[in-house]
């Protein structure tokens, strides 16, 4: 059984994410020891178990050590099988990092699957919901996937309570990409929400937004999402805004929270400063996205390409587990003031019914 240091790189939740997202697809029984080791709170939190239970009812894994706290799990997973399920963080833990670990089986389930994920959709340390929809989720449809996500309610920090349902269709196989070229910028996107809120929070923080981006000489539009006082059915309340950069063959994003103290204007100009830091870099995808496709590119068909602003510690701890268990080899080297990261993925199929 493969042994993975859980305190490695990154040392965080994104080392058991990986693992088992990978060790669910290609059949393999893991064992994760030194579970989040340097954190301050050491271990599994809901959200990490919520993803390990979501795998496992997937896979029919048997599973050992799957209980908050623990700092080492067995993970051996069955048969991945699709169907309908709900998963709950029960809190405000994230749903998006909890996606992010379910993401790499989908493609190869054997039938349509809806999950429904209730927890936060839009707290920190995490990407928001908005980030998925608009970034991750085209780039993911680039590498063959099909999938689509709902935001049915919002959850913020400290409430949740937030629901989403991710479609998803198999296909079996996922091909490689190229993104080491963006292309010509078309116009900026986004959305600018708040809940529980006045609506002109929401419209502050996009006029921020877009005061900062008038510079790059393009089409913006934000849309604005509010609701009604009187039938405003979110746990608590929170905003936030979510950019995206829509190139001729690629797409980066950027995004920020609101929270209490904090001036709308700042959250705008936040999301908005990073995006524009994001795009001067001349890469073809932003920093976080970097990561979160390498086990879409370790499964795929071909060598996949692409260019990001840095090396994160996050990527390259991405990169490790990846070759650990699934064995694709990778390489990242400067180009110009960018980096050239390079993935030869398995080629990895599954068997329609």
């Amino acid at each position: 059984m493969l042994v993975v240091d859980g305190s490695f790189g990154e040392g965080g939740g994104q080392i058991l994410r990986t693992a088992i997202g990978l060790a669910t697809v290609l059949g393999k029984p893991i064992k994760i020891v030194n579970i989040r080791a340097r954190r301050r709170n050491p271990g599994l939190q809901p959200q990490h178990l919520t993803a390990v239970r979501a795998l496992a009812k997937l896979s029919s894994a048997r599973v050992v050590g799957a209980e908050v706290g623990s700092m080492q799990l067995v993970f051996e997973p069955g048969e991945p099988r699709g169907g309908s399920y709900v998963f709950d963080v029960g809190t405000a833990g994230s749903v998006t990092l909890v996606l992010q670990a379910l993401i790499p089986a989908l493609p190869f389930l054997d039938r349509d699957t809806v999950i429904e994920l209730r927890g936060g959709t839009d707290v920190p340390w995490s990407p928001t919901v908005d980030y998925m929809r608009f970034v991750f989720i085209p780039l993911a449809m680039r590498f063959g996937m099909r999938m689509d996500l709902e935001v049915v309610r919002r959850g913020h920090y400290p409430r949740g309570g937030g629901i989403i349902k991710i479609s998803a269709k198999p296909t079996h196989r996922l091909k490689s990409v190229e993104l080491t070229e963006r292309g010509e910028l078309k116009r900026i996107g986004g959305k600018s929400h708040c809940v529980k809120l006045p609506k002109h929070i929401a419209e502050r923080q996009a006029n921020a937004a877009k005061e900062v981006l008038e510079r790059l000489g393009v089409p913006i539009d934000i849309e604005l999402e509010f609701y009604d006082p009187k039938s405003d059915s979110h746990p608590g309340p929170g905003s936030g805004i979510a950019l995206y950069a829509d190139f001729s063959n690629s797409i980066m994003g950027a995004d920020a929270l609101g929270e209490k103290g904090k001036p709308a204007e700042a959250v705008g100009r936040e999301a908005a400063q990073k995006l524009l830091q994001e795009v001067e870099s001349g890469a073809a995808i932003d920093s976080h996205m970097g990561d979160m496709i390498v086990a879409l590119a370790c499964l795929a068909k071909g060598i996949t390409r692409y260019t990001t602003p840095k090396i994160t510690l996050h990527m390259e701890t991405a990169l490790k587990i990846a070759k650990d268990i699934a064995g694709c080899e990778y390489r990242t080297l400067p180009m110009g003031s960018v980096y050239l990261v390079e993935i030869r993925g398995l080629g990895l199929t599954s068997s329609p019914l």
